[in-house]
């Protein structure tokens, strides 16, 4: 296992090669995390592939840059480039999950790709299916006040006690899912930056903007039914502990996202609602994740 960084457009973008003597893999995580998020499901891949984790632009230790799409995509390609991994499979979680669709549809012919919940956040009415306008728009009013509140705190520096607590939570957490208390730890701490001598999480407001207006402006439709690629769409089909609060307003976006998705009649797509999980499935069963990863990319080779 060791670390690089690679350039892509002026823009450093760290990666970790889990080593592995299979076939290549891209690992990706989700928005407001990094790759030691992803570390037990990748030691569980690297069984099978070689794996390696990508930080996406604005987080962790990869440097800052404009998000969009089409540079996030070239990103993943410079990796692809410099460690010469030819054809890679692609996975990613949330925001990574994005990601692999839209590498899905950009790289016929490719291996294969696995979308773990990758869905953006709900930010339109017509985007929750069953409720009614009202509903819908005071709901989603709800829901982006909360994002405010957390673009805010993001945007504040955080002192030695909140770091101390917030690694104690950390190691509370691991320990809750039987995973690495170290890594959970590390995936705190590389979110950590020093500006003019004080410290701040990543990703910093600005790029946390951009990710809200891509992801909002996102539409997968035309991905999917363009895919000459393979590619799994897990779905979540749980509230996670912080999402409980807009329980009916998650139920309505999974129905929506599982309408969309069935319309598409596209043979390189399979869609698959993992029953009992929510969008931290990563964290919650990554056995089953990796052999539901390694089968799908085998039966699509």
């Amino acid at each position: 296992m060791h670390d690089v960084l690679v350039t892509s457009g002026g823009v450093p973008i760290a990666a970790r090669d889990f080593g592995g003597d299979g076939p290549a893999m891209l690992l990706l995580h989700g928005a407001g995390g990094n790759l030691a998020h992803m570390t037990r499901l990748a030691r569980l891949l690297a069984r099978t592939y070689r794996v390696v984790a990508v930080d996406l632009r604005g987080h962790g230790h990869s440097g800052d840059g404009r998000w969009n799409w089409t540079d996030v995509l070239a990103d993943l390609d410079a990796v692809v480039a410099d460690l010469r991994l030819g054809a890679p499979a692609v996975v990613g979680m949330s925001l990574g999950g994005m990601v692999a669709t839209l590498w899905a549809d950009t790289h016929p012919g490719g291996p294969g790709a696995v979308s773990l919940d990758g869905n953006p956040t709900p930010s339109r009415p017509d985007q929750l299916a069953g409720l009614d306008p009202a509903t819908a728009a005071r709901e989603l009013d709800r829901l982006r006040s909360m994002f405010d509140d957390m673009a805010a705190m993001l945007a504040a520096p955080i002192n030695d006690d909140q770091i101390t607590a917030a690694r104690a939570g950390q190691r509370a957490m691991a320990d809750q899912y039987g995973d690495d208390e170290e890594a959970w730890v590390e995936g705190f701490d590389r979110s950590l930056v020093e500006r003019s001598g004080e410290t701040f999480l990543r990703p910093d407001p600005a790029t946390t903007a951009e990710l809200r207006r891509a992801m909002a402006e996102l539409d997968l439709g035309p991905a999917y039914r363009a895919l000459r690629c393979p590619l799994l769409v897990v779905l979540a089909t749980e509230d996670m502990p912080e999402q409980e609060p807009f329980h009916e307003l998650y139920v309505a976006h999974r129905w929506f996202v599982a309408a969309q998705l069935a319309e598409v009649d596209n043979h390189f797509l399979r869609v698959l609602p993992l029953a009992g999980t929510s969008h931290a499935m990563v964290a919650e069963r990554p056995r089953e994740l990796a052999d539901l990863i390694v089968d799908f990319l085998a039966s699509a080779d």
